[in-house]
């Protein structure tokens, strides 16, 4: 399995002196295979020697956060929250390839696991040895860190006979290569033409309802009938991906106002419409997808808008806020996240929805790996690609919780906000929270980051 690096990897490895490292590893090695090296390193000695030059690092790690809780250091940058989030939340479907001692946080920099060496007498001068731990921290990071792996599809425990990789065909053996042709002419012979045709059923009679509607005179016949018709249309596209959706506290639906949601599919929308109207918010498409946001824009209210364009953005906020504020429209539908993530975490909400309304009505969206791969990577495949893998998977089953409306405190900002509804979707859909944004899929690292981990690290191995 090949590794990937990314812009990541230089934040994470926080100026690790490589030079110094392989001095004093040669030095080992070159002792330990001398005739002296055989006397002196016995093993009670070789175990001293690592316990040393591991928590020497340790040693630095835990001076620096006593010191941080006394005040005597500078405080990481404020951000706009004063809400610190904890990765508390652990998804059932994330398998970590190692436990690393080291990591960042967007708000709080640095972040240490909670070992005790408090009972360990260290020298106070420095050694080279010092590096050795913080070195290790970032080959950890180098093997796994916390922001790209949002961006893949999740690990699974057990093969689910879906082909979710680029290796191709491995013969294992006759058993499971029986089973496997079995359910690829299931999936592809029987499931994919029935599929197709609901598709396809499903999108004719979208456009042509929402088309038809948009003739009609503006007031309560025409919402009824938009309903009706949206909710019948996605319930078709619904069952074209076999899809199996378990509806949580439906008491929570929002009517109006703002719902946000996590974001791993394009699919979310249809999921979500099957049991409730919306409208969209997102970016004007060309093509056969634009023909379907221009029919569905004549039956109902929605907001396209150009990413490209700056401008555009003042305006749909405007548009977003005239929208909220008229009850007799439908509830906007909005993903803060701002890109799909592969539905082991929740990443950075953007603030723009939050400072529209004081009120919103969190969605939080679950889906079971084991029956699919749901997760769109815009980035490595387009939508037609990832509609025919959804097509022929085995099935989509998701949980839907709608929870509780939610209100921005008299205290709070937009940020902190969107940081508290962030963490209540999480938790109730088993998600990893994450500060990071999710345009760091697509973005180069900051390099005032880059600078705020090398400080951070300086200033552990100055304190004595």
């Amino acid at each position: 399995m090949g590794c990937e690096f990314s812009p990541w990897t230089v934040i994470c490895i926080m100026q690790m002196s490589i030079g110094l490292i392989q001095i004093d590893g040669l030095a080992l090695m070159l002792l330990r295979d001398s005739e002296i090296g055989v006397d002196l390193f016995q093993e009670d000695e070789l175990r001293l020697w690592q316990t040393i030059t591991v928590k020497f690092g340790r040693r630095r790690i835990d001076s620096y956060v006593e010191y941080k809780k006394l005040g005597e250091l500078d405080e990481p940058e404020a951000s706009d929250s004063n809400e610190v989030f904890d990765n508390e939340n652990k998804s059932e479907d994330e398998h970590h390839l190692i436990e690393r001692d080291i990591s960042l946080s967007a708000f709080e920099g640095i972040k240490f696991s909670e070992i005790d060496f408090s009972g360990v007498d260290f020298k106070k001068e420095f050694h080279i040895s010092d590096i050795i731990y913080f070195a290790k921290c970032g080959i950890e990071a180098v093997i796994e860190d916390d922001v790209t792996k949002c961006f893949t599809g999740a690990e699974l425990k057990y093969w689910n006979l879906l082909t979710r990789t680029d290796k191709g065909y491995h013969f294992v053996s006759w058993r499971l290569t029986v089973l496997y042709c079995i359910g690829c002419f299931v999936r592809y012979c029987l499931l994919l033409p029935f599929r197709v045709t609901l598709c396809a059923l499903g999108i004719a009679c979208l456009v042509i309802s929402t088309t038809l509607i948009g003739y009609l005179k503006d007031g309560d016949f025409k919402r009824t009938m938009n309903k009706r018709m949206t909710l019948m249309s996605s319930r078709i596209l619904c069952r074209a991906v076999s899809g199996v959706v378990n509806f949580h506290n439906s008491e929570n639906r929002a009517k109006n106002g703002i719902c946000v949601a996590n974001h791993t599919s394009p699919i979310d929308v249809i999921l979500l419409s099957g049991d409730n109207c919306y409208a969209m918010v997102g970016q004007s498409h060309g093509g056969f997808l634009g023909v379907i946001m221009r029919a569905m824009a004549r039956a109902t209210s929605h907001i396209w808008f150009e990413r490209s364009e700056v401008k555009d953005r003042h305006l749909v906020a405007k548009r977003m806020r005239e929208h909220v504020e008229d009850t007799n429209k439908l509830p906007v539908l909005i993903f803060p996240e701002g890109t799909c993530v592969n539905n082991t975490s929740v990443m950075m909400f953007k603030k723009g929805g939050f400072e529209v309304s004081k009120t919103v009505y969190p969605v939080a969206i679950k889906y079971d790996p084991r029956f699919s791969d749901a997760y769109w990577n815009s980035s490595k495949m387009g939508l037609t690609r990832h509609v025919f893998d959804i097509l022929t998977s085995w099935a989509l089953v998701v949980d839907v919780w709608y929870l509780p409306p939610m209100s921005k405190k008299d205290n709070e900002n937009a940020v902190q906000f969107a940081n508290r509804v962030k963490s209540e979707i999480a938790r109730r859909g088993g998600l990893v929270e994450l500060d990071w944004d999710g345009q760091l899929k697509r973005m180069q690292a900051k390099e005032s980051w880059k600078s705020k981990s090398q400080e951070d690290y300086s200033k552990i191995l100055k304190v004595d």
